[in-house]
């Protein structure tokens, strides 16, 4: 009673279009303005406050879904953040990145040097055991010569398994570093960076 009296007193009104588009006014909500957009008119005609309707449930999903996109997009925009300050901080220049990257290459290729020579020492060992079988085409081979060439034959696939993993390190190592260094000129060249 006392908040309808102080707003007559006030002189403030709620109006809205009906049905017919007529406008209906009152000093409390009309009925007809439920869930429908109105304004709010001061004693003096003029509006103080223009009041949307109620959002349709369309209109909500597709402002939850905006809401979704906007929130996604400002979790990728700090993430990039995040990547370039670490960046920043992990490199001072273009030249430590390419000292870095030339260390993990070689690092790499001196495994797959390693992986090399130990294929080649082993593929050695079994010609010795291949040799040794020739004796044996008649009759049964001896268990060590058997057991040999397949230790042999298992440590060759395991090493060069192993060897081209490292040679698609190798690969991931350069498009890694060479990402690095295209996105560190790109940070460096922005203004207002470090």
């Amino acid at each position: 009673m006392l908040a309808a009296f102080s707003a007559q007193a006030a002189g403030t009104f709620y109006c809205c279009p009906d049905a017919n588009g007529r406008r209906t006014c009152g000093d409390t909500l009309p009925d007809v303005c439920r869930g429908k957009a109105y304004r709010i008119i001061d004693g003096a005609g003029n509006v103080i406050k223009d009041v949307s309707a109620p959002l349709t449930p369309e209109q909500k999903a597709e402002a939850a879904l905006l809401e979704k996109q906007r929130q996604e997009q400002d979790a990728l925009a700090r993430e990039q953040r995040r990547k370039d300050q670490a960046l920043l901080d992990t490199y001072s220049s273009v030249k430590d990145i390419d000292v870095s990257q030339q260390q993990a290459e070689t690092d790499l290729q001196r495994a797959i040097d390693t992986a090399n020579a130990q294929i080649d020492v082993i593929k050695e060992q079994r010609k010795k055991f291949e040799r040794e079988s020739e004796f044996y085409k008649k009759g049964s081979m001896p268990a060590e010569i058997s057991k040999g060439l397949r230790e042999a034959d298992y440590n060759i696939k395991l090493l060069e398994e192993t060897r081209e993993i490292k040679r698609r390190d190798y690969q991931t190592v350069k498009a890694k570093y060479d990402s690095d260094r295209k996105r560190y000129l790109e940070i460096i060249k922005k203004p207002n960076t470090r």
